[in-house]
């Protein structure tokens, strides 16, 4: 028996079992090593339908979309039509932010590895019309400037709009129809969907939200983001099968649709990324990178409106694990799951989640209070007399309306250097905060989540 169909077996098995005990409603997961490929499904894709979830049922990628976009505009790099090093305002003369210095530098590389700079979480609804990405980027105008080019990272949706905008001008079409034209089609993918209107010809899944642990996931109010931040990930839908089709043309030297030079490129180390254990520790172009001491592992994760999709490839093994979810605990599914699969596909152990100690040092909070803000919250840290250290967030924006639960404080207690880890966990994760930078008084400059939300004065 193959190692493969090993595998496909234990997720024939555990799957059921796993999406209930972390209260998933429905998940799709698909499995492939050289040109075989193992998948399974289960659970409901709609709590309100009670439809069957099946291998071949479409659920949201989200920011997987990010290395699809980065595929399409380095499908323009092999064609001698884009550079990366070019100014952004070389392809989009309208490309405008607050700082003027700032836009006029940024690059395209430095859309494609989060390092632009200027304030990342904007989602603003500029209609469904083919029309939509061209009207977002003009709304940037406005959008503040965190640090400058290049100097680090700092996940950034608002850049990813803005390279589908350089896609959408040079190929003369929206980004919808350059995805179907110039990757769906090559691909030959017979399970994916750009938009809600092609979804709907397929089994596709709805998101849930947990507003009430007790309650459990609830189907969300909307299926889909707006379609302004389509090229962040805000609509792409897929089975997992056709999402590992992507994976091996990755794997396999670009299979015709990118060049071998233009996938090397974007699996090289661009940018380092704070200590956040649920992240990589690096980001190429478009990919996250994970440094792991058995093999090197690519991959992104995706999160919509109660959807969440994790995807790794170890290229030298052949091996790539997508997974589509539809609320609940997908980060204790993702763990459960991937961590059976790599460690017996390619002997790569996933580092423990983070865990604060069972008895917390207390530490001098000066480097870490104060007042962090981004387009989507604020966060306030405060040190009470006892030292312990708390974290009030106050969300805003779109984060106000789909997570107002968010709201509230929590202890933030030390894990690692300047990584402070929450003290309870929520969904089952004790999230780590990290805190960077200097404001010249030995103070972080940033609180660093994946987004650097910056320290203002009050």
């Amino acid at each position: 028996m193959s190692k493969l169909n090993e595998i496909n077996d234990w997720l024939q098995e555990n799957l059921p079992r796993l999406v209930a005990e972390h209260g998933v409603p429905g998940a799709a997961v698909a499995v492939t090593v050289g040109d075989e490929v193992a998948e399974a499904a289960a659970g409901v894709l709609n709590k309100n339908t009670g439809v069957e979830t099946t291998t071949d049922s479409l659920f949201q990628i989200g920011s997987i979309t990010k290395v699809w976009t980065t595929t399409l505009a380095m499908q323009l790099v092999d064609e001698d039509l884009l550079d990366l090093d070019a100014p952004v305002r070389d392809y989009l003369p309208e490309f405008r932010i607050a700082d003027e210095d700032a836009a006029a530098r940024i690059t395209v590389r430095q859309l494609m590895n989060h390092t632009s700079g200027f304030e990342g979480d904007l989602f603003t609804d500029t209609g469904r019309g083919d029309d939509c990405v061209e009207k977002y980027v003009a709304t940037l105008h406005d959008t503040p400037q965190l640090f400058a080019p290049g100097e680090m990272f700092s996940y950034n949706n608002a850049g990813y709009c803005v390279l589908g905008r350089i896609v959408e001008v040079m190929r003369g079409k929206s980004y919808d129809d350059c995805l179907r034209e110039h990757l769906f089609a090559p691909l030959g993918l017979t399970h994916a969907a750009a938009d809600a209107y092609e979804a709907i010809l397929h089994r596709a899944a709805a998101g849930h939200l947990t507003h009430d642990e007790a309650a459990g996931p609830q189907t969300a109010p909307v299926w889909a983001l707006v379609r302004s931040n389509s090229p962040a990930g805000s609509m792409l839908a897929m089975s997992p099968r056709d999402l590992l089709k992507f994976a091996r043309m990755h794997m396999n030297d670009g299979a015709g649709v990118l060049s071998p030079e233009s996938v090397a490129a974007m699996r090289q180390v661009q940018v380092k990324v704070p200590d956040l254990a649920l992240m990589g520790d690096a980001w190429g172009l478009g990919w996250e990178l994970f440094h792991y001491p058995q093999a090197t592992v690519i991959g992104h994760d995706g999160g919509t409106i109660g959807q969440n999709a994790f995807l790794r490839l170890v290229p030298e093994h052949g091996v790539a694990v997508a997974l589509l979810t539809n609320g609940g605990k997908t980060i204790d599914l993702y763990q459960a799951i991937f961590r059976h699969v790599l460690r017996e596909l390619t002997g790569v152990e996933l580092p423990a989640m983070p865990e604060p100690a069972a008895e917390p040092s207390r530490v001098d909070g000066e480097r870490f209070t104060g007042v962090y803000v981004s387009a989507v919250g604020e966060r306030v840290v405060t040190q009470d007399e006892d030292g312990r250290i708390w974290m009030e967030v106050i969300p805003k924006g779109i984060m106000a309306e789909l997570s107002p639960e968010s709201a509230g404080k929590t202890e933030l207690v030390p894990w690692r250097d300047d990584t402070l880890v929450a003290a309870e966990p929520v969904m089952g994760i004790h999230m780590p905060h990290a805190f960077v930078g200097d404001d010249g008084n030995g103070r972080a400059l940033f609180l660093h989540t994946g987004r650097a939300d910056r320290r203002v004065v009050r």
